[in-house]
């Protein structure tokens, strides 16, 4: 007989503990906000120049995203074709 349950973070937050949790974090991040704006929003232009990097990683997917692109070259037309691959 196999009475043990296999354990997950959904149905721990969809339990009675998990649903208070997730109100009093709700209640608390309320509370954190609306006292806390200027804090807050004085904090923001750093935010933004702290996520800079970050987002230049992801959305290069690391380093050697910037070379190479599939064999398309810039000199494509100094070889006497077209950006599009046929002959002048």
């Amino acid at each position: 007989m196999d009475t043990e349950r296999k354990f997950t973070i959904s149905s721990w937050l969809r339990s009675p503990t998990g649903l208070v949790l997730l109100a009093f974090l709700a209640i608390a991040a309320f509370y954190l906000v609306t006292e806390h704006t200027a804090h807050f929003f004085g904090f923001l232009p750093y935010a933004l120049l702290l996520l800079c990097p970050l987002l230049h990683l992801f959305m290069h997917g690391g380093h050697g995203g910037h070379g190479g692109h599939n064999g398309h070259s810039d000199n494509t037309e100094a070889q006497g074709q077209s950006p599009a691959g046929g002959k002048r």
